[in-house]
């Protein structure tokens, strides 16, 4: 009897793992533009202590370059700079609103950012919220969940100062 060759197995995708694909590759993409192109942050939940990544967080993206603007209504003064009440109170241009807040308070935070005309809204590691994807997709800005940025621009090597 003659030798066969074998095949190769056949490798098939369900349509969900090419779904799921598509939407982890989308958010990488939007992760890197939203990263790429901010420059000012707004800092919702931002914390005095540094040992807490609200603190951490903002601290780090400052080091690199952002301009970072906290928001936080206990707060006069953050990582050097003006502490704001509310986002409606900062009156200047905002790239990305940062969230450390409870999922619960997401989608008000959403309605804020649409309000001051930012660009992308991003909760942190550990949040997520539907209402707030929803608020934001629907008024066209980007939006990043469950993702620290500091941990991401980290991954990407994403600096706004020159490396030394």
């Amino acid at each position: 009897m003659a030798d066969v060759p074998a095949r190769a197995p056949e490798i098939r995708a369900s349509s969900f793992l090419l779904s799921l694909l598509k939407v982890i590759t989308k958010e990488k993409l939007v992760t890197r533009e939203i990263l790429e192109s901010a420059t000012t942050i707004a800092t919702v939940g931002a914390s005095k202590d540094g040992s807490r990544p609200a603190g951490e967080v903002p601290r780090y993206l400052k080091q690199i370059g952002f301009r970072v603007i906290p928001v936080n209504p206990n707060a006069i003064e953050l990582f050097g700079e003006k502490a704001y009440p509310s986002m409606l109170d900062i009156g200047e241009p905002i790239d990305v609103v940062q969230v450390f807040r409870p999922a619960g308070e997401a989608p008000e935070i959403a309605r804020q950012a649409v309000q001051i005309g930012a660009k992308a809204l991003w909760l942190q590691l550990g949040i997520r919220s539907d209402e707030a994807r929803r608020i934001a997709e629907e008024a066209g800005l980007a939006y990043v969940e469950d993702r620290c940025m500091a941990v991401e621009s980290r991954r990407l090597g994403i600096t706004k100062t020159p490396a030394a």
